[in-house]
C-alpha cells in the first residue's frame, strides 16, 4: 500500500484534529514556558524556589535533607520512564497484531475499516510516548549531573567556587524539571491521542479536554495561587 494510498483512508476531518492535536500540544508547551504579561505558569514559579533551595542548600549542614529530595526526584522520572516504556511495548505489540483493536474499535464506531487505519490511529499515540520516554530518562540523567555539581559545591559559604557552582546546580536542576515536565505532557497528549480510535471529533474534543486540563493547572489552579502569595 503506497502513501497516497494511506493517506485516502483519512477524511479532511481526520487530518483537522490531527493539526489540532499538535498545535495544542506545542502551543501549551510554549506557553508554559515563555511568561507573557506576567501570568507566569506553576512549572515556572516553581524555577525562583529550587533556586532558593540551591541557595540554602549551601549553608545547611549536613546536606542528607537535600539529598533525599533530589534522589525523590529521581525516583519520579525512573518510575515514568519505566511506565512509558511498558506502554510502547503494549503500543508495538498492538500494531503488531491490530486485530483486537480492530475488534474492539470497530465496535465502538461501527465501522469495517481495514486494520492498517487502526495502526495509523495509533501511531500518535506511540510517538507521545516516545516522546515522553527520552523526555524522562534526559530528566533522570540532568537530576544526576546536578547531584554531583551539589557534591562539588565547597562547604566553606565563604569560598569563591561555592556560590557559582550553587547556581549552575539550580541551572541543572531547573533544566532536569523542564524535561520532566515535557514528559508529563506528552503523556497527557498520549492519553487525548486514544479518542481517535473513536473518530475525528473525539480526538478534537480529547486534545482540548487535555490542553484545558494542562493549562488549569498551570494557571488557575490553588497551586498557583498558594506559589503567588507572599511569603509572611
Amino acid at each position: 500500500m503506497t502513501i497516497s494510498d494511506v493517506l485516502s483512508l483519512l477524511s479532511w476531518l481526520d487530518l483537522a484534529a490531527l493539526a489540532c492535536l499538535l498545535l495544542c500540544w506545542f502551543g501549551i508547551g510554549w506557553r508554559i514556558e515563555h511568561p507573557m504579561g506576567g501570568a507566569r505558569s506553576v512549572s515556572n514559579l516553581m524555577l525562583a524556589y529550587r533556586e532558593d533551595w540551591m541557595r540554602e542548600m549551601v549553608t545547611r549542614q549536613p546536606r542528607i535533607f537535600d539529598a533525599t529530595i533530589l534522589g525523590t526526584l529521581r525516583q519520579g522520572t525512573t518510575f515514568f520512564a519505566s511506565s512509558s516504556m511498558i506502554a510502547i511495548g503494549g503500543g508495538l505489540a498492538l500494531m503488531a497484531n491490530p486485530q483486537p483493536l480492530s475488534d474492539v474499535a470497530g465496535d465502538l464506531v461501527n465501522n469495517s475499516a481495514p486494520e492498517i487505519l487502526w495502526e495509523i490511529k495509533l501511531l500518535p499515540v506511540l510517538l507521545y510516548l516516545v516522546s515522553a520516554f527520552l523526555a524522562f530518562v534526559w530528566s533522570h540523567r540532568q537530576f544526576g549531573y546536578c547531584a554531583v555539581i551539589m557534591a562539588s559545591v565547597p562547604n566553606d559559604p565563604d569560598d569563591p567556587m561555592t556560590y557559582p557552582r550553587a547556581e549552575k546546580a539550580a541551572e541543572l536542576n531547573s533544566r532536569a524539571a523542564r524535561s520532566f515536565n515535557r514528559g508529563m505532557r506528552s503523556v497527557y497528549y498520549a492519553l487525548g491521542a486514544t479518542a481517535w480510535l473513536a473518530g475525528a471529533m473525539p480526538l478534537i474534543l480529547g486534545t482540548l479536554a487535555v490542553t484545558m486540563m494542562i493549562w488549569r493547572r498551570e494557571f488557575a489552579s490553588h497551586s498557583r495561587a498558594l506559589l503567588l502569595r507572599e511569603d509572611r
